[in-house]
């Protein structure tokens, strides 16, 4: 039933999936009703929950827009599982903002592939990067992509390796002015994130580690999937699929190497998964496989969901 009703592109589907992630925030955020006392927190969470929703249709456009999938919604369906997955990701401000900037960024590089106004599109998505590390430090990782991005399009021409640096300068300029004139500690605080960790001792129930475990086994099947079934996409998507593993990689160094760290981080990694995902599904000819795959997947989300409430 799930592939039936998700395998076709409807109102319904974006509509339904909205709701849920709109009722599972709010199941979430009740766990500290107790501290939401003023009007500015809950416009706070207001605004929180509208880039989760935001980002959840740029994933689902970014896959459509370049071809990385066909007129269907599991884009949608699994970049909003994986979410659930892991329930802590609905309160983290920080790393829901910097999620937002990067989906920014992956928009202009995958669509680099139809090299129209590639100069543009570079220094916007260093931009959309820089600014993401201003939420969560290492998230500026995602530069290796664009330098990537410009190897496999535009290589030759030597002012797009300049950009990035622009863009750099541009965000490092304006952040200074800022702290500078409304609070200095602004600073501060970013350096004092700008530290590697490989401490993995952050597991505070079992629940946290059966979610981490269930989504190590979804990606080994949709990782796999998607490297074995390359060779057989259409030839110009792909740079566009490689820039897709590329980023979920990335996205797990960025869980990696973060300090604090907690499942939360793999949110870097939820985007570049559910397009893979998607081609497990488009690819896979056995209903009932895929069926099946679904259930499992989306149940499975649900269910540490409720029980990390």
């Amino acid at each position: 039933m799930i592939t039936t009703i998700f395998s076709k592109s409807r109102p319904f589907n974006y509509i339904l999936v909205t709701a849920l992630l709109i009722l599972c925030f709010f199941l979430y955020q009740l766990k500290d009703v107790a501290s939401i006392d003023t009007g500015m927190e809950i416009a706070t969470k207001g605004m929180l929950l509208l880039v989760l929703i935001a980002s959840l249709f740029i994933s689902n456009f970014i896959t459509k827009k370049n071809g990385l999938s066909k007129d269907n919604t599991f884009p949608f369906l699994f970049f909003f599982s994986f979410l659930i997955l892991f329930p802590t990701t609905l309160g983290t401000s920080t790393l829901i903002i910097s999620n937002f900037f990067v989906l920014l960024a992956l928009r202009r590089l995958i669509s680099l592939q139809s090299l129209v106004t590639p100069k543009e599109k570079i220094f916007d998505a260093s931009l959309w990067i820089f600014i993401a590390s201003l939420f969560h430090f290492w998230s500026i990782l995602f530069i290796i992509l664009v330098f990537v991005s410009i190897i496999l399009h535009v290589a030759r021409d030597y002012r797009n390796w300049v950009l990035p640096y622009i863009a750099f300068f541009t965000v490092a300029i304006i952040f200074l002015l800022f702290a500078f004139i409304f609070d200095k500690t602004l600073v501060y605080n970013l350096l004092e994130k700008a530290y590697i960790s490989f401490d993995f001792n952050y597991f505070t129930n079992k629940f946290q580690n059966i979610a981490l475990s269930i989504y190590v086994a979804i990606t080994a099947l949709f990782l796999f999937t998607q490297i074995l079934t390359l060779p057989s996409k259409p030839l110009i998507h792909h740079n566009s699929y490689k820039k897709i593993i590329i980023a979920f990689f990335i996205g797990f160094a960025v869980y990696v190497v973060s300090p604090d760290k907690n499942n939360s981080i793999l949110i870097y990694t939820f985007m570049p998964l559910a397009v893979m995902a998607t081609g497990y599904f488009e690819v896979n000819q056995t209903n009932w496989t895929k069926e099946a795959t679904a259930i499992l997947v989306v149940g499975l989300s649900f269910l540490s969901f409720f029980l990390q409430l």
